[in-house]
Order: structure tokens, then C-alpha cells, then sequence
């Protein structure tokens, strides 16, 4: 804790002492309950998703392998001459059914384990950015598998990031194969949390499958330590045929899916918000309802992304007031039908982690959380509207989660917590209420602190050479980075692995 905010307050008077380490618990954790903001009333979420419903049964969806066509058959679905499959609101609401209110994201240790339902948050990473911010040189390059290897080390020990999908892509791999199988190794080799995984293709599901399982040493049907991040829909209204058969095969192998939506407002879905809310459900629905009538009861969370236009130039913008609203509405709407969500918050637009990086991340993750989505996906470390990643901006990002978190964990309101008897007593005692036991109590069970946030003066700042958040996170980044790798993977089963796949990642000192 810093106490110069509390010695200016009241001059002369003595610090209080820390609380103890043994008297110290989590101020915020994983799973919070959100769902306080409701951007809708629940007439207009009932229109948005009978409108949804309406989609499916009227407008229907293209581009579904023939397996999926066969199953979704199989469950009620009717399908024409073009193939293009429609879902009638009872068969949809039948298989809806099937589909599990809550599911296990697993992590490489049970005590990493999530448990996705309800309005319980989590805040995490994700994306496909092609570049990194160098930390060294302030300059953008394309993004390596060690790239991605140190940015899965950096969360590791981010305390308000709960899981680690993929954030970005490894340019240095010869071929598709390669690529997915060392992302897969630098996922799981950098940290314990929660991974999450996109694919190429198919073909490499069973690979990776195989590979965690012997980094775990468990059956990986017993402990899917990874989800898969699936692309199921290109928008408007069409399956993507290749990422339903990723689905497909990781479904085989018991890997809990998010399916993904992510029709931009403006361009690839209706300018009109409601529109875009409207199509992106029914597209999300249409995830749950395929994997569902593929293998019913399969762990599948909805990733329903209403990505934003610029209507000036067409390009997507992350951080706007829209997308803020729209993310937490897309929240909203699938609590409704009482389905595990996913949205997308931290989008941010700017190239630095500047003022503008801080209010759009802010605003964006803020809302998503408060709307009580159970993952929020890209909330920390991108930069340049998800085209690059910074192991900085992670480290900066991880103390806004904690102070978005601490809002959603909102005010306990007791008759210990109202203090009328603490305030009667400081009245007529000392006058203030910095030594109190209320006060040395609560000090570190309810109050968060800034990990590189700086509450000093400002002559104590410049007497410290006035360094700036940037600098701050880039020395914190360094240490992180100065260690030896966590050595969670057995050494024999690293060996196994490297003997096996073909791992381009060197090893690295444990």
C-alpha cells in the first residue's frame, strides 16, 4: 500500500501498519458475478432474439459440410436443393436444450480450472495479431512462436488474467502443420491457465490433442486441457466449412468448443446495432444448435462478437462507444437464453498503450464485465485494432482488469459495513480513521493496488527520474522474462514431445 496519498490528507499523523501477510486474501478473483448492466429492457431483448429465431427459420444458413447438413437433418433441421439448412425456432429451441448451462475451461492444474455459466467473469486474451510491439525498440514486427511463448510466460504471472487464447500468430513457421503444432507448445509450455486454440484444419486437432495429453500426463478425454476457438459462420448467414470440420474433430476428441461470431456493424452485418445483434445471435444459435446435433450435451460457449465500422472508411474500430454497448448487449441476450458467452472487449485502436489505448480497453472491458460475460476475450495486451500484441500493454492491462474487477465485485452492504458504531467511536476519539481495526481489516481484503499504477507525489515521481507507465511495464516485463521457464512439463515428457512433433521453439533454461 502507499501511503503518501493518506500522510498528505492529514499531515502529522502516524502511517498505519501494514496489515500482515496471513491476514491477506484476494481482493478480486476469477468468476465474479456480473449482469448489473442490461443494455436492453427485456421487451427489446425478447425482439432482438425473436428476430434471431426468425433468421434461422426464414434466411437459414449456406456452407455447412455434409456431415453437419446430415446431423442437423438428423435433429429436425430442413434443408433445399442448394443445401442452404434452415432451423425452425422448435427444432432450434429442442436442441438448444441439449446444450450445458455451464462447462470447465481446464487449465494445465486443477486450481487453474474456470467455470464458464451463469454471469460469472472472466477476463482473458485472444486474437490472430500479426505483429508485436517490441518493448526494446518501440517498433512493430512480425510475431514469432517465441514471441507468443514470452507473451503466455507474461500472463502466467498476471493475477487478473484468468486464460490465455492464442493472441497471436507465429509468422515464422514453414507450414501450416508446424504452425499449428508449436503454437500449441508455446500455449502450453509458457503458462499453467487456461489455452485456447485455433487450427489451420482438421488434420492437426488430433496431434495437439495427443500433445497436451502427454505434457499432463492424463487422457486427454479426462482433461481437455484446452478449448478450441472455432470460426463456424462467415457473416452474413454462412457456415465456414473448414472451421466445422475443426469443430467436428475436436469435438471427436472432447475439446470444449467457442464457436465464434464476428460480423462487423456496417460491412458484413446490418449499421443498424439491433440488425447486427439480431444476426449475430442467430449465427451463435446456430453454433450451439450444429454442435449439439453433432453430440448432444458437448461443452460448446457462444463467442458472439459484434464487431463495429467506421462507416467513414469501412474499417473495423475496436474501442468505440458502440462496440462497448453492442459486446455488453451480445452478453445480455445469450444470459437470456441462459447459454455460456464469450464477447470480445480491449479492441483498442490506438498503436501505444497511450491515454487513447486506456479509455477505449477501459470502456470496452468495463461494460463487457458489468454485463456479466462469462469470457471476455482480447481484453489485454493488443494494440492497432488487433493487428499487434504488446507483453507490455499485458502487464498495464492486468492492473485495469483488477480495477475493473473490483467495480464488478461491487459494495457489501451489512450492518458491520455501514460502521455506524466505528464512525460513533472516531467522532469521539481520534477524529480520524486511519488506525482503526475496521480500517487495518479491510485495508487489503477490500481495497485492490496498482501494480505499476503510481499514487506518489509528484516530487517523489520526479525524484525517482519521473518514469513513465510504459518504462514501468517494460522493466516488469524484463524480470518476468529474466526468469527461468516455469518447468511445469516434465522434462521427460518435454523430450517425448520434441521427439515426436516437430517443435521448433529451443529450449529454454528451467
Amino acid at each position: 500500500m502507499d501511503d503518501s496519498a493518506s500522510t498528505q490528507a492529514r499531515p502529522g499523523r502516524r502511517r498505519a501498519p501494514r496489515a500482515s501477510a496471513s491476514d491477506e486474501a484476494p481482493v478480486v478473483v476469477p468468476g465474479l458475478p456480473g449482469g448489473a448492466l442490461r443494455p436492453l429492457d427485456d421487451r427489446a431483448a425478447d425482439q432482438v432474439i425473436d428476430a434471431a429465431f426468425e433468421l434461422l427459420e426464414r434466411v437459414g444458413f449456406a456452407g455447412a459440410p455434409q456431415s453437419g447438413i446430415d446431423a442437423m437433418v438428423a435433429a429436425g433441421a430442413r434443408v433445399d436443393d442448394s443445401g442452404r439448412v434452415y432451423l425452425s425456432r422448435a427444432m432450434a429451441e429442442a436442441t438448444l436444450a441439449l446444450a450445458p448451462r455451464e462447462t470447465t475451461v481446464f487449465g494445465f492444474r486443477a486450481d487453474r480450472d474456470l467455470n464458464v455459466g451463469g454471469q460469472r467473469v472472466h477476463l482473458g486474451v485472444g486474437g490472430a495479431a500479426v505483429q508485436v510491439l517490441d518493448g526494446a525498440t518501440g517498433q512493430f514486427r512480425d510475431s514469432t512462436a517465441l514471441d507468443l511463448q514470452d507473451l503466455a510466460r507474461v500472463v502466467d504471472v498476471c493475477d487478473n488474467i484468468h486464460y490465455f487464447l492464442r493472441p497471436t500468430v507465429a509468422r515464422d513457421m514453414p507450414d501450416d502443420r508446424t504452425l499449428d503444432i508449436n503454437t500449441a507448445y508455446a500455449c502450453l509450455s509458457g503458462t499453467t491457465k487456461p489455452i485456447g486454440l485455433s487450427f489451420t484444419g482438421p488434420d492437426t486437432v488430433d496431434d495437439v490433442a495427443d500433445m497436451i495429453a502427454m505434457a499432463t500426463g492424463a487422457p486427454f478425454a479426462e482433461r481437455p486441457a484446452c478449448f478450441v476457438a472455432a470460426v463456424h459462420v462467415v457473416p452474413p448467414m454462412r457456415f465456414a466449412t473448414e472451421g466445422c470440420l475443426v469443430m467436428e474433430r475436436a469435438i471427436a476428441r472432447g475439446m470444449p468448443i467457442q464457436t465464434c461470431s464476428a460480423g462487423q456493424a456496417g460491412a458484413t452485418s446490418p449499421a443498424a446495432l439491433a440488425g447486427a445483434l439480431a444476426q449475430g445471435l442467430a449465427e451463435c444459435l446456430a453454433g450451439v444448435i450444429y454442435v449439439n446435433a453433432i453430440k448432444p450435451g458437448h461443452p460448446v460457449i457462444s463467442a458472439f462478437m459484434p464487431f463495429i465500422s467506421d462507416l467513414r472508411t469501412g474499417a473495423m474500430t475496436g474501442g468505440s462507444g458502440e462496440c462497448a454497448i453492442a459486446s455488453a448487449a451480445a452478453s445480455q441476450l445469450l444470459h437470456r437464453l441462459g447459454l455460456p458467452s464469450t464477447a470480445c472487449a480491449g479492441m483498442t485502436d490506438a498503436k501505444q498503450a497511450d491515454n487513447q489505448a486506456g479509455y477505449e480497453k477501459g470502456l470496452t472491458v468495463a461494460l463487457t464485465a458489468h454485463a456479466g460475460s462469462n469470457m471476455v476475450n482480447l481484453s489485454a495486451g493488443m494494440l492497432g485494432s488487433i493487428m499487434a500484441a504488446s507483453a507490455e500493454a499485458f502487464v498495464i492491462d492486468n492492473d485495469m482488469h483488477g480495477a475493473i474487477l473490483r467495480t464488478v465485485r461491487g459494495i457489501e452492504v451489512s450492518p458491520e459495513t455501514l460502521s455506524v458504531d466505528v464512525i460513533e467511536s472516531v467522532v469521539h476519539g481520534e477524529g480520524h480513521f486511519l488506525g482503526t481495526d475496521q480500517t487495518m481489516r479491510l485495508m487489503k481484503r477490500d481495497y485492490l493496488y496498482p501494480d505499476l499504477g503510481d499514487r506518489r507525489s509528484v516530487a517523489d515521481w520526479q525524484k525517482d527520474g519521473s518514469p513513465t507507465l510504459w518504462d514501468r511495464a517494460r522493466d516488469r516485463v524484463a524480470a518476468i522474462l529474466a526468469e527461468p521457464m516455469s518447468g511445469h512439463v516434465p522434462a521427460d515428457a518435454d523430450r517425448a514431445i520434441r521427439e515426436r512433433f516437430p517443435i521448433l521453439l529451443p529450449e529454454r533454461k528451467r
